[in-house]
């Protein structure tokens, strides 16, 4: 089983890395509307979101990941423009407390439902590892800096690819399909009545899934996966 908190930590160096020697952080990343420099906010503020979200589970605050969908967003715009090595910083000091706050976490606190936003969607405590080290990857790729899902351990690409395939199943449309990965393994999503399957390497499978990009997948009619998730 993957240890999700090493991967957190050892994939924040990564980024942190990558992005400390980007000359331009100003760039378009692959996030429609967000520049790195965006990106790069985020995932600070994902951090910060993501610390009061443990306070929740284990001790009880009854804080929510965000005030507000508005607040989450203009929180992250008003990082926008800063120096580079300042915005880098931010992202590699968030960190810091939300791997130890990640480590409180105990089986204890894996069914505390929590809140996105006041009255908004709910997951459980249990998800927020998964939920930092998505982000942390996700993102890592959307910063176009020559890290892809190709450069992700197996083991991850597979833990990736398993919860695209339960988002869209969890949607009403999502369609019925098998996928076969050039490593080996299959996945069904519905019924997975096809009359052939989407084929590709686990890399390309997982961009498909995740960012709709269907250049790593190979299918007679590749069906279209539900939007918006």
């Amino acid at each position: 089983m993957t240890d999700l908190l090493a991967a957190i930590d050892e994939h924040t160096a990564r980024l942190v890395s990558d992005a400390r020697a980007c000359d331009d952080l100003s760039a378009p990343s692959l996030c429609e509307g967000w520049s790195r420099d965006h990106v790069l906010n985020h995932l600070a503020r994902n951090a910060e979101a993501l610390c009061r979200l443990v306070g929740a589970a284990v001790d009880g605050t009854g804080e929510t990941m965000y005030a507000s969908p508005e607040r989450r967003d203009s929180d992250i715009d008003d990082g926008v423009g800063r120096a580079s090595d300042v915005v880098v910083s931010d992202v590699e000091h968030t960190a810091v407390p939300l791997a130890s706050d990640l480590r409180r976490l105990t089986a204890d606190h894996r069914d505390v439902v929590l809140e996105r936003t006041p009255g908004g969607p709910t997951f459980k405590g249990g998800m927020l590892p998964f939920m930092r080290l998505r982000e942390v990857v996700y993102h890592h790729v959307d910063l176009d800096l020559d890290f892809g899902f190709d450069d992700l351990e197996g083991d991850l690409q597979v833990l990736f690819i398993e919860n695209e395939l339960k988002r869209q199943q969890g949607v009403d449309g999502a369609p019925s399909l098998t996928l076969r990965s050039d490593e080996g393994d299959v996945w069904t999503l519905g019924d997975g009545n096809q009359e052939a399957p989407v084929t590709g390497s686990r890399a390309g499978i997982l961009r498909w899934l995740a960012r709709q990009d269907p250049s790593g997948v190979r299918a007679e009619t590749l069906p279209d996966l539900t939007p918006g998730l």
